[in-house]
């Protein structure tokens, strides 16, 4: 599988934006038999899934715009299986991280709270 270098550094990005507001990041790169899980954090009590969506530039519309309905089941499922895991006894939340560079630079930070009911 090729590696993405611009989703790599906007991972790491989302992180350290997520640790700005007080996350503690307790998973990267999640890997399940259903997928993968970008990011997950503890907010306070609450546990949080974070899909980080990275773009270089608006050419194809807002980063976060990428997470459709088939994304969203997906998450949800990754979500269910972690939780069967590793079970969490408090509040569960998906956020996305929508990240826009510009010549390596970020630009733009999207960051959209409980944003999959």
């Amino acid at each position: 599988m090729p590696v993405n270098p611009l989703g790599i550094s906007g991972e790491a990005l989302a992180e350290d934006h997520l640790r700005g507001l007080g996350y503690e990041i307790v998973g990267r790169d999640v890997r399940t038999p259903l997928g993968q899980l970008d990011l997950v954090a503890i907010d306070g009590r609450t546990l949080v899934f974070v899909e980080v969506k990275t773009r270089a530039g608006h050419g194809f519309g807002l980063p976060q715009e990428a997470v459709d309905a088939r994304k969203i089941r997906k998450l949800r499922q990754l979500g269910l299986y972690y939780l069967k895991m590793r079970p969490h006894h408090g509040p569960v939340r998906f956020d996305v991280v929508g990240l826009t560079m510009r010549q390596g630079h970020l630009i733009r930070v999207d960051h959209i709270k409980n944003a999959i009911d």
